[in-house]
């Protein structure tokens, strides 16, 4: 059985890293052509309003070989976005996305497509990170920390060190295009989405250009991990809030009681630093509680606008009959 395979990459700024990427991963693709376990193949690269050579530099590839399909943002709109947007676009009966810095090495393609070719009815490959080179101690551990947050609250499971590298059915893709999320979590989004599952094991590695534009603690990280990753995940937050308000509550009745049957008794309660301590506590847990609603609220709010998840600005290299 032959087939076509779209791999999607998601960049913004990556003129040091392009090249390469697109060397390897071209390699990678004509050699399984030549074996014949794909037919053809398409290299969709999302550009994500990229300030420095990026276009340039794929212009040029897309004029030695035609196997360069390229999306331009009109603007920033993320990673997620943007992999919904190849994603829309990509013809293939299976689509690999990963992104553009190479520390997902783009042999692992060979493994991806064996498993889904070999194994009935697979619909998503998964690629678990064995090791993760280049990362601190720190970073790895809070993102350890993570996953046991989103699991421990979500209702799918997310699988720790499975990153966005894999690979999906058409039918996967079709399903995954028809969310209108405005902070999708893709990896989130793929467990939801279910169907049979597969997973390969691989060694990432370091970034093989240039810095990295997530801080593991960048408000950019944070803020996916909260308003994409949990709120949309999970109601937990919710429900601790009331848990919150149940133990306070609680606390409070008991310490009225303690002081009234003080009172009756004749026990003088000394000072104010106890009820000052408990008010700025409870204070406190309210301003928490209500920043919590606030994520939830916002969700809302821009689900409810209805704007698009992306605006492509123009595209290269594809036939005339692209999505609208």
């Amino acid at each position: 059985m032959n087939n076509m395979l779209s791999i999607v990459f998601s960049f913004k700024n990556e003129e040091d890293n392009l090249p390469e990427l697109i060397s390897r991963t071209r390699s990678v693709l004509i050699d399984e052509c030549k074996k014949g376990t794909i037919k053809d193949y398409e290299l969709i690269c999302v550009n994500d309003a990229s300030t420095d050579r990026s276009l340039e530099i794929l212009l040029e590839e897309l004029e030695k070989k035609k196997d360069i399909k390229i999306i331009n943002m009109s603007r920033t709109f993320g990673i997620s976005p943007c992999v919904l947007a190849g994603f829309k676009y990509a013809i293939g009966d299976a689509v690999v996305y990963l992104d553009a810095d190479l520390q997902d090495p783009p042999e692992t393609i060979s493994d991806l497509i064996k498993v889904w070719r070999e194994k009935d009815n697979i619909d998503v490959v998964n690629t678990m990170r064995i090791s993760r080179a280049g990362e601190s101690r720190i970073k790895l551990w809070i993102t350890k920390l993570g996953y046991y947050i989103l699991n421990r609250s979500s209702e799918v499971n997310i699988m720790p060190n499975v990153g966005d590298f894999k690979l999906l059915s058409r039918r996967a893709v079709d399903y995954l295009i028809k969310f209108h999320e405005k902070k999708p979590f893709l990896r989130g989004l793929v467990q939801w989405v279910g169907f049979k599952q597969e997973l390969i094991y691989y060694h990432r590695e370091a970034r093989y250009a240039g810095q990295s534009k997530f801080s593991v603690i960048g408000s950019k990280v944070i803020r996916n991990f909260l308003e994409s990753a949990l709120i949309s995940f999970s109601v937990a937050p919710l429900y601790l809030i009331s848990l919150f308000g149940f133990f306070i509550a609680s606390c409070s009745f008991l310490l009225m009681i303690y002081v009234l049957v003080g009172k009756f008794i004749g026990v003088n309660v000394p000072g104010y630093t106890g009820p000052m301590a408990t008010l700025l506590f409870i204070g406190g847990i309210q301003l928490i509680s209500l920043g919590i609603i606030g994520l939830y609220v916002g969700a809302i709010f821009e689900e409810s606008k209805g704007r698009p998840n992306y605006i492509i600005a123009s595209t290269f290299g594809f036939d005339e009959n692209v999505p609208e």
